[in-house]
């Protein structure tokens, strides 16, 4: 994906608020052998590009001045209540360096299951996104899982999945193939039978012959 920036010279608080009140968005791109540079973006055009899954994943091409550089998005800071883009904040690409990156997981064949078709278990996914290390060219988009193996009493780990060539997974927490996905045997109901009332004894409430 690519964005169009420009560079800004004014900082401080003052100078933020009044670029906020035009429509623009104040940011910064870091890392790399080069100073941090201060830049601005329209803030329509931002708000709509962060819809976008592949603007938080993907290695994007950043264009100030018809220069092109590679950055990612590092830090984004909203309005707490507003629709609002506060700042922004990118860090460049080095082709020669690795990335670590949170990649989107794309679950898909849920539904062709054993688990789900025939057990009628729920599918839960525990992880949504994966941490990687990979060099920029290698960085992909997202992962596909495949889910349609999944059996009744099992559940996806790591080491189940097969990650894109030169993609690696980043293990935190001490677990060396934590759980992706879960399957939740479905919830039996057991119904307790209504136990019946007691017959009225005979000749109850007649009179006497």
């Amino acid at each position: 994906m690519n964005f169009v920036a420009f560079e800004r010279a004014k900082q401080g608080t003052g100078a933020s608020r009044r670029l906020r009140n035009s429509g623009k968005t104040p940011g910064i791109v870091y890392g790399g052998s080069t100073e941090p540079q201060l830049i601005e973006i329209d803030h329509n055009a931002l708000w709509h590009a962060l819809k976008k899954e592949a603007f938080h994943s993907s290695v994007l091409d950043m264009e100030i001045d018809g220069q092109t550089s590679k950055v990612l998005l590092r830090d984004v800071q909203h309005h707490p209540f507003k629709q609002l883009v506060l700042h922004i904040d990118f860090q460049r690409v080095d082709e020669k360096t690795k990335l670590h990156m949170k990649v989107p997981l794309h679950f898909s064949g849920a539904e062709e299951s054993n688990a789900v078709k025939v057990d009628k278990c729920s599918i839960n996914p525990i992880v949504t996104e994966l941490d990687v290390s990979c060099m920029p060219s290698d960085l992909p988009e997202f992962i596909s899982v495949d889910l349609s193996t999944l059996q009744k009493g099992t559940s996806l780990k790591l080491k189940d999945i097969k990650l894109p060539k030169g993609v690696s997974a980043v293990i935190r927490g001490g677990q060396n193939n934590p759980v992706l996905v879960s399957v939740v045997p479905p919830v039996v109901v057991v119904e307790t039978p209504v136990e019946a009332a007691p017959a009225d004894a005979k000749g109850k409430g007649k009179g006497k012959k």
